[in-house]
């Protein structure tokens, strides 16, 4: 069963108004029962629009991200084409405002692909969605263009660059390392203020101005009953995955997309600050050829984040591809 409730959009906690972000564009809060726990999204736009000649847009954020780190691109492409195009930013379950299945104690990538399918269901029935997705989110939408061909209208992937390619022999130390971990529990450093989480913000990407980081302070961390600000996400998530990453059933997924493809990466990405010499970009470049129909941008000055550095670059390229 799925229902949603409409609530207003997070406010501002601790941080003076001139030192904020200001969107262009509102959101509202949307929460959705969505296989048996609440999953939280914006919405910019009204969803009663939404139609084969006006599709819903779904963003899918990264890992330790929230649907909120695309409000700047939101912005951006309002900006370019004004308000009309309904978009929608959920949190993945664990992140954000939505929940935590109850007794989890790690997560799964097919139930990403579950939500994004009981989710796109709930927003837009029997209507083709456009989608995209950043670094996990990108992968996950990678897989469900895939897997939903009819669903996709127009996919766009930005730094789901997917896993490097695993051997069978890696399994046992693999389940080792995710029985340990299960032992051990996980936590997430905790911040003095929001200030703190805004500069933590800034570390992690030196191109996020401080503007947009005090924004997203207040919607990436929240001050807890302990007085301090803790991060918006379950420390489970760091645990190890159990299952190795498949690379030949990865690219089944992928070549059978059938929707136009819009990859765009960052200049600045440096894919060894990950993996170093596990996954060079010469077998990446193997793994995208298989996907049928390509499009492909390259932003400068820009990292990983794409959606934070370059929004304005960004939205024009999304705007082009959607109307395309």
């Amino acid at each position: 069963m799925i229902h949603a409730v409409i609530v207003p959009a997070w406010p501002n906690h601790s941080m003076s108004e001139a030192s904020v972000y200001h969107p262009r564009r509102e959101a509202r809060s949307r929460s959705s029962r969505v296989r048996g726990i609440d999953v939280h999204c914006l919405v910019w736009g009204d969803l009663a629009s939404v139609s084969a000649e006006q599709p819903l847009l779904l963003m899918t954020h990264g890992w330790m991200d929230i649907g909120a780190s695309f409000q700047f691109v939101v912005d951006a492409l309002a900006a370019l084409e004004g308000p009309a195009r309904c978009i929608v930013a959920p949190d993945w379950r664990g992140f954000g405002g939505s929940a935590v299945p109850a007794g989890t104690d790690s997560y799964w990538f097919a139930d990403y692909l579950g939500d994004l399918d009981a989710l796109g269901d709930a927003l837009c029935p029997g209507v083709p969605f456009d989608l995209l997705g950043h670094s996990m989110g990108g992968n996950v939408v990678m897989a469900y263009a895939g897997v939903r061909p009819e669903r996709v209208r127009k996919l766009i992937n930005l730094e789901g660059f997917g896993l490097p390619a695993t051997k069978p022999q890696q399994a046992v130390k693999r389940l080792v390392q995710w029985l340990d971990e299960l032992k051990t529990p996980q936590r997430l450093a905790p911040y003095a203020d929001a200030q703190a989480v805004a500069a933590r913000l800034v570390k992690n990407n030196r191109r996020l101005s401080a503007d947009k980081a005090a924004w997203l302070a207040s919607r990436w961390g929240e001050l807890r009953d302990d007085g301090a600000w803790h991060l918006r996400a379950d420390p489970a998530h760091k645990r190890a995955n159990p299952i190795l990453y498949r690379v030949d059933e990865v690219l089944a997924t992928w070549q059978a997309i059938a929707a136009p493809l819009l990859w765009v990466e960052g200049a600045n990405t440096d894919m060894t600050q990950w993996w170093g010499d596990r996954y060079p970009r010469a077998e990446f470049e193997q793994r995208l050829s298989v996907v049928p129909n390509v499009t492909r941008v390259r932003l400068d000055d820009c990292g990983h984040m794409l959606h934070h550095d370059q929004p304005q670059r960004l939205a024009e390229h999304l705007g082009a591809f959607l109307r395309r």
